[in-house]
């Protein structure tokens, strides 16, 4: 399955580079944060960053138009049309095993589920999903 839609989980610093990069790459990009405030911050670092980008060359304006394009959402339910679900959640094991289990129950057989996680076991994350 070609990857065109990429869901992000986590509006913070990482989760929203995260976004950054993959929509200014040519993906659909859709950054979910159940703190309201943190999805406005995301997306005011995303569109400073990316007009500075744009400044010095570094991006197209076709990549400042799909930055732009990123949809910004409280509720994980909107994942079901993504191809790829990424977290970046606080590192926290607990937080990241119940987002494991949502992603698991909301995400389309056969998307894969991904982390970003710099010091919880992947293999305890990967053990909360029925996926292998």
């Amino acid at each position: 399955m070609p990857i065109k839609h990429i869901f992000v989980i986590g509006a913070g610093t990482m989760g929203n580079g995260i976004a950054q990069v993959a929509a200014t790459s040519g993906y659909e990009v859709t950054c979910m944060d159940v703190q309201p405030a943190a999805l406005e911050k995301a997306k005011a670092a995303i569109a400073k960053s990316t007009s500075k980008l744009l400044e010095k060359g570094t991006i197209t304006q076709t990549g400042k138009d799909s930055a732009d394009a990123i949809q910004f959402v409280s509720d994980m339910s909107t994942m079901k049309d993504a191809d790829f679900v990424i977290e970046a959640a606080t590192e926290n094991p607990e937080l990241k095993f119940k987002i494991f289990k949502d992603m698991d129950a909301n995400a389309r057989e056969g998307v894969i589920l991904a982390s970003n996680t710099s010091s919880i076991s992947i293999t305890k994350i990967a053990a909360q999903t029925n996926r292998p």
